[in-house]
């Protein structure tokens, strides 16, 4: 399974539902307005102090990273040195129990575990089985994935300074959650009575997102129940924090009575139950120094939400720019944790790379390669800038010495530099510069039809007629086109739609793979839009420009 966008009810709904859990319960029960006592028992690594995750040398550590859906891409482990590359100093990686998906073994999970230790990122692991109980009856419970961890305690016992163990993903949907409250106190107490030191996450009812307050309410005796003191709370954000106010007085809620709490799962995107406000998050985040993990990497049933299509890096989208390279995004936040080095008193930065040489230059993309920095320490990756003025525009990361840059547009001059950056955040001069003028688009054999079969408020239906005017047929295409207006195809048919912000590529399903000469074949979506819907004017068809109507 490949997550999709959250559903909870109306915004509408969930603000009178807080409205009213306000009233007659207040922000936090009085217990909670008072500050959290300090553990009566440390963690062994990561524990809570003062109502703040931090390291057993009692550093601060801020989460600034990213989700990864491993149990359902288990070949797709090479990620993690991706999501590194980015900057990112915490993985939170999507495991199963065997309750609703096939059970990630002891062996594998040992690996996942490896992997970031050796990709230098803290490891939040969570059992995604638990999603939606109480509302979707495939849904396992708390319990269940309790005795999951404690089945896998003999791989998870000693890494306390290297993971967080996130009991169970949006353990309750918006059926009664009140009775979230105390399956997560069992739960939690079920692996503290097994020896479990590690610090413990839990997430908060209605699909992680508490727009009945439930977990805000019962935050403190939650974490009361827990008697070494090192829980953290998640909250996840996606269309019902659509107001700043909304997450400014959560956030501040807890922070306020010392209550450790991060933003384990966030959106930005827009979609048919509304905005989310990405950057109220992002920015109250790094004011109150609580984490971040954005959802997510790569792999969702609607691409919308993918940090990078197809797990390749080179494959950014919009939403990976604004996450990775945005104001208070994760290259300009991120602490590496000094478990790995991070604030370790390196502060030599790596040799300014050598000037990149441009190679295999198309309309659409371009391979830089360069000579390699040097560092004291080693050389942790590489960031790629286009360079426009005095302006810098991040483009690609890499941690090797060579890239793809994708993305361009055909005919254009462009300007690129390289940084080195060390695991310490020390970065390197820039590199001098390479000038890599794209390929003009050829012009092809071929015209497309594009209509609008019917609209309704925040949706359409859509169809493209693809027409080969060529003499030879035309297998495995790639079409390609941009929509204007923030349009967004969230299911096809004929073909397979992939999007990059407005950029759309369309691949064909099996029935629609070859267009024989003088033919044409038809593929049809739905899409969502808002107020505005204007209709593509450019298509181009394996690189080749074709006519519009």
């Amino acid at each position: 399974m490949r997550r999709t966008r959250k559903s909870p009810l109306s915004t509408l709904l969930a603000r009178l539902a807080a409205l009213i859990a306000l009233v007659v319960l207040g922000a936090l029960c009085p217990s909670a307005a008072q500050a959290a006592e300090e553990p009566g028992t440390k963690a062994a690594g990561l524990h809570i102090s003062d109502g703040r995750l931090v390291e057993g040398n009692g550093n601060d550590f801020v989460m600034r990273g990213v989700n990864h859906a491993h149990t359902w891409y288990p070949n797709e482990l090479g990620s993690l040195a991706d999501i590194k590359a980015q900057g990112a100093n915490t993985v939170r990686v999507v495991l199963a129990d065997g309750h609703r998906w096939t059970a990630n073994t002891a062996s594998d999970v040992a690996n996942v575990i490896a992997q970031c230790k050796a990709n230098r990122l803290i490891c939040v692991l969570e059992v995604h089985d638990t999603t939606g109980y109480g509302e979707e009856s495939a849904a396992g419970t708390l319990d269940q994935a309790a005795d999951y961890w404690i089945g896998l305690k003999s791989v998870l016992a000693g890494q306390e300074n290297y993971i967080v163990i996130n009991i169970g993903n949006e353990p309750w949907g918006n059926t009664d959650p009140a009775g979230w409250t105390a399956p997560t106190i069992a739960a939690i107490q079920k692996l503290r009575n097994a020896g479990f030191e590690h610090t413990i996450m839990v997430d908060a009812p209605n699909w992680g997102q508490d727009w009945q307050q439930v977990m805000r309410t019962n935050a403190q005796s939650v974490y009361a129940a827990d008697t070494t003191g090192n829980l953290i709370f998640s909250i996840h954000m996606y269309s019902v924090f659509d107001t700043a106010a909304e997450i400014t007085d959560y956030l501040n809620a807890f922070v306020s009575a010392k209550l450790p709490i991060l933003i384990g799962e966030f959106g930005g995107p827009a979609d048919q139950w509304g905005d989310p406000d990405e950057d109220t998050m992002m920015a109250t985040a790094e004011q109150l120094d609580i984490g971040y993990l954005a959802w997510s990497w790569s792999g969702n049933t609607d691409p919308i939400l993918d940090l990078v299509l197809n797990f390749d890096p080179a494959q950014m989208t919009s939403w990976g720019q604004r996450i990775f390279n945005g104001a208070n995004g994760i290259a300009q936040t991120a602490k590496e944790a000094t478990v790995f080095g991070g604030g370790s008193g390196d502060t030599q930065a790596p040799t300014a790379p050598g000037t990149p040489t441009a190679s295999a230059v198309t309309a659409t993309s371009a391979n830089l390669s360069w000579t390699a920095s040097t560092d004291n320490v080693g050389v942790a990756g590489y960031d790629v800038v286009r360079v426009s003025g005095g302006t810098e525009t991040k483009v690609a990361a890499s941690t090797a010495n060579s890239v793809t840059v994708t993305g361009l547009t055909a005919g254009t001059a462009y300007s690129f530099a390289v940084y080195a950056r060390d695991a310490a955040g020390n970065r390197s001069a820039r590199s001098a510069t390479v000038s890599v003028t794209t390929a003009d688009t050829p012009v092809g054999s071929c015209s497309v039809g594009y209509r609008v079969v019917g609209e309704w408020q925040g949706g359409f239906q859509g169809e493209i007629a693809i027409r080969n005017t060529g003499t030879s047929a035309v297998s495995g295409w790639k079409l390609a086109f941009t929509f204007a207006n923030g349009q967004t195809v969230s299911n096809m048919w004929g073909g397979t739609a992939a999007q990059s912000g407005g950029a759309v590529t369309v691949t064909p399903a099996s029935y629609t793979n070859t267009i024989p000469a003088g033919g044409s074949v038809t593929v049809g979506f739905i899409g969502s839009k808002g107020a505005t819907n204007t209709a593509p004017t450019a298509f181009t068809l394996n690189g080749a420009a074709c006519v519009n109507g």
